[in-house]
């Protein structure tokens, strides 16, 4: 493998809150490409919340959290620096599209419903 390349780790994640089951699915499977490209990863949700968040993060290797950007379930998508998204709420799914790669965008990233 190129020392160029990059790769993903996806994991789901589900919680319960207020009696109801809030569900967050990564199903994608790992993911390599290369510095300078752009790459789009998958999450789908449950909710029976009319008003929620959408957040991406990403893990580092050393374990710390990093957060990447943010989507109010009634804006349209949302935008921060290379970090864009592709939601919709009619389908319960958000893509998380990362563009120009860099070596440090390689992390496990995860999505979260709060």
């Amino acid at each position: 493998m190129p020392f160029s390349s990059l790769l993903w780790v996806f994991l789901a994640f589900t919680f319960s809150a207020s009696g109801m089951a809030q569900k967050v699915t990564q199903d994608q499977p790992d993911i390599s490409s290369q510095v300078g490209w752009s790459v789009t990863l998958n999450c789908g949700y449950e909710t029976s919340w009319s008003y929620y968040n959408l957040v991406w993060y990403k893990q580092l290797p050393s374990g710390q959290m990093t957060y990447l950007i943010h989507q109010y379930s009634q804006n349209s998508n949302a935008r921060n620096g290379r970090y864009s998204v592709n939601f919709r709420k009619a389908d319960k799914s958000i893509r998380l599209i990362i563009s120009s790669l860099e070596l440090e965008d390689s992390a496990k990233y995860f999505c979260a419903l709060c």
